[in-house]
């Protein structure tokens, strides 16, 4: 049996939306666009599933889990290509070519595939702790992917000879133990805490306004239904100027 170690306490380290496996499997899936297939992927041995949307973040969230559990060795890029960000390419192309200086992905599509809180060492820990990436873009059938991971997981290396490195992504997302960012329970995918308080004083907010806009409409309401009758009055006090003088004319003939 292949040896094991233990990934970085409270893996994954960065919150997503993903589904959590066996953490000793040596696969590890991105789902791209597509929803409906973490699940079969996990039944089928990986040890984490999930989408991938963004050409930055998401890609920065992807590095962060991986590199931060030793066990994982490969990485099957399946699912529909996201339009616009072309993800799944610039995985590839993180995978294949690394970044710059500048921490733009070399050779990625994407429309800003740039790496602002991955340096250039965890993206080469990435590039030698994962000894193959698969290439299943487009692919959204169960089967196929389910047997690539089986193929990968015949070839376990083991893990990477390496302590799990753990970085710290933007607000501290990646920081190792950090879970008050979101919820992640084993097989369910994770979803980030509501800000009870934010939602409470932005609720309260949105009441004060409307209560403004409600009380201004009503006196707005109420001038104008005084000017209404204003000019009622004015009207017919205008009217009555002039036709007393002509009748009083006309029946003294």
């Amino acid at each position: 049996m292949a040896d094991k170690k233990a990934p970085a306490a409270g893996w994954p380290v960065a919150n997503g939306e993903y589904v959590v496996g066996n953490p000793e499997s040596c696969v590890a899936v991105i789902t791209l666009g597509s929803h409906g297939l973490d699940q079969a992927a996990i039944d089928a041995g990986a040890a984490i599933s999930g989408p991938c949307h963004t050409e930055n973040l998401g890609i920065e969230k992807v590095v962060a889990n991986y590199i931060s559990n030793p066990n994982i060795r490969f990485m099957v890029i399946a699912g529909s290509e996201v339009q616009g960000h072309i993800t799944g390419q610039c995985i590839k192309a993180l995978y294949e070519n690394g970044i710059g200086d500048d921490g733009g992905i070399i050779g990625a599509k994407g429309a800003i595939p740039f790496m602002e809180n991955v340096g250039k060492e965890p993206v080469g820990r990435l590039q030698t702790q994962v000894v193959e990436c698969i290439d299943l873009i487009d692919v959204e059938d169960k089967g196929k992917i389910a047997d690539a991971i089986k193929n990968c997981i015949s070839k376990d290396p083991g893990a990477f000879e390496e302590d799990p490195m753990v970085i710290e992504l933007e607000g501290g997302a990646a920081a190792a133990g950090d879970e008050e960012g979101g919820l992640m329970i084993e097989g369910i995918p994770t979803v980030a805490e509501p800000d009870i308080e934010s939602i409470k004083s932005l609720n309260e907010a949105l009441d004060y306004k409307v209560g403004l806009m409600t009380r201004d409409l009503g006196l707005a309401s109420g001038v104008q239904t005084e000017t209404v009758t204003g000019l009622m009055y004015g009207s017919v006090f205008a009217i009555a100027l002039i036709a007393v003088p002509i009748a009083l004319k006309f029946l003294m003939g």
